[in-house]
């Protein structure tokens, strides 16, 4: 029988935990430590001059390995261009003028690129930039297994059916399920709203037409209702203005987000609605009062996340450019 390192052994764990091939995958921690040594170290210098320059950044580059990874698993598909054969992920509803941080891939992929060419794939850059901008955001730190591969096309119809801030509970938690994950992932992934941004459009009907009343949402917080409507004012010009989704530890990766939703107090509509099953309802509870639990079950969830619908082997290849196929 071949040995299994304990590394290995907890792959191996894992897949018969989750019985689903959409998350059980041949990934390993120490895929690179001989071909690209010094990947960890260009990723965390790059993310970390990145947040410098723009604190916003951090959140979008983990919203980007979300992305890529609901939209034909993680294969790095969300970065490639339209070409006139390829109708890429970019111009999808959810995406167009949204998504943020290709250029920071760029710069890694670059940088690798000169010290060991095709040699790491795009889709890993994502999953380990998505770690290290949390991770440097105070959030939890965990061990990103790698050998993804890079997919050689997009779909932007199934990225127009990402998981929506108008989506309902129940909608948002089938979604998470048809890609191999569970009702706890809704909870603990939702938690990465603990910061970044949002543009006005994605939760303005909960300020004056909620549920086409033409009315506010009657469980959003007063104060916080007031704020919002001064800074998403009643008209198609305001759309595109941004509030906080964490409007107390903006740019810090905490567990502040279940306090907010459990005051009311979260911004998109899909977060308030974590209260409306008693199962999710009861983690956000226990997240709220311990930061230690959620920031472990972040690590277990994004990294089962990672995993979903792989490309390892001779599949899919390693681009030399993450925004075309070679």
């Amino acid at each position: 029988m071949e040995c299994v390192s304990n590394k290995h052994f907890y792959v191996l764990m894992l897949c018969l935990v989750f019985l689903n091939p959409l998350v059980c995958s041949r990934l390993y921690y120490n895929f690179y430590f001989k071909t690209c040594p010094n990947l960890n170290r260009i990723v965390k210098d790059n993310v970390l001059s990145a947040i410098a320059n723009d604190s916003r950044i951090a959140a979008s580059l983990l919203r980007l390995h979300f992305h890529d990874c609901f939209v034909n698993g993680c294969d790095g598909s969300v970065l490639l261009d339209d070409t006139d054969t390829l109708k890429g992920e970019k111009n999808a509803l959810p995406n167009k003028n949204s998504l943020r941080g290709f250029d920071v891939i760029d710069k890694i992929k670059f940088d690798l690129e000169s010290v060991c060419p095709s040699i790491v794939s795009c889709a890993d850059i994502l999953a380990l930039a998505a770690r290290e901008a949390v991770y440097l955001s105070r959030g939890p730190f965990w061990f990103v297994p790698l050998g993804r591969r890079d997919g050689t096309t997009a779909s932007e119809s199934e990225a127009n059916n990402l998981p929506a801030p108008f989506d309902t509970l129940e909608k948002i938690t089938a979604k998470f399920i048809s890609k191999g994950l569970e009702k706890k992932d809704v909870a603990v992934l939702s938690g990465a709203h603990t910061f970044g941004f949002a543009q006005c459009a994605t939760f303005k009907t909960r300020l004056f037409n909620f549920n086409a009343s033409f009315k506010s949402d009657p469980s959003l917080d007063s104060s916080l209702l007031q704020n919002l409507q001064n800074l998403c004012p009643n008209q198609a010009n305001s759309d595109t203005n941004l509030a906080p989704l964490d409007h107390v530890t903006t740019n810090i990766f905490d567990n502040t987000y279940y306090k907010n939703v459990l005051s009311n107090s979260a911004l998109l509509q899909s977060d308030q609605a974590l209260l409306d099953d008693n199962t999710i309802a009861s983690l956000v509870t226990n997240y709220s009062k311990c930061p230690f639990e959620f920031f472990k079950d972040f690590g277990v969830s994004i990294e089962k996340m990672g995993r979903i619908g792989v490309l390892t082997g001779q599949q899919g290849q390693i681009r030399k450019n993450c925004r075309v196929v070679n």
